[in-house]
C-alpha cells in the first residue's frame, strides 16, 4: 500500500506523519486490497481539515473531517474511513 500525505498551509511533522500512518494501518486490517491512500491535511483558519481518498479494488472511497485540533480531525477521518471500508467489504461479500 502506498501512502501519500500532503499538507496545505501546514508542515507535515514526523509526529503527524506517524499518527496518520498508524490510523491508516488500522483501516488496512479490515480490507487487504487497498492499493493507494492519499491524505490531505489542511489549515483553514478556525478549522483543521483532514481528507483522504482510498483506492481499493478498483473503487475510490473518500472521506473528510473538520475539527479545531488536527489530531481530532484525523481521528474523525479514520472513523469515517473505517465505516466506509467495512461497508464496501460487506457489499462485495453480498455480491458473491
Amino acid at each position: 500500500m502506498q501512502l501519500n500525505i500532503t499538507g496545505r498551509h501546514i508542515d507535515i511533522t514526523d509526529a503527524l506523519r506517524g499518527y496518520v500512518t498508524s490510523k491508516v494501518a488500522r483501516i488496512e486490517r479490515h480490507y487487504d486490497h487497498i492499493t493507494n491512500v492519499h491524505v490531505v491535511l489542511a489549515v483553514d483558519k478556525p478549522h483543521r481539515i483532514a481528507e483522504a481518498t482510498i483506492h481499493a479494488g478498483g473503487n475510490e472511497i473518500f472521506a473528510d473531517a473538520q475539527s479545531n485540533d488536527m489530531y481530532a480531525a484525523i481521528d474523525a477521518l479514520s472513523d469515517k474511513l473505517d465505516r466506509q471500508v467495512i461497508k464496501h467489504k460487506e457489499k462485495l461479500a453480498n455480491h458473491r
